[in-house]
């Protein structure tokens, strides 16, 4: 499965979930937020979202600044 990450191309082992993903590349301990195909997914619909093919993930966690 090939999905785009963060502007990043990816090519996985289906079938994976978002929370797969996001334990894969390190996430998993982080404050985020996820977009799939521009919309947000809420943290409880993690282990619930099915990644297909071509599908693209943004990853973002918050900065501090001033």
């Amino acid at each position: 499965m090939k999905i785009t990450l963060n502007g990043k191309a990816l090519n996985l082992e289906a079938p994976l979930n978002l929370y797969d993903v996001i334990e894969q590349q390190g996430y998993v301990e982080m404050l985020i937020a996820v977009a799939r195909n521009g919309e947000f997914v809420p943290k409880t619909n993690y282990k619930d979202t099915d990644l297909q093919d071509g599908d693209d993930l943004e990853i973002v966690s918050p900065q501090q600044g001033g």
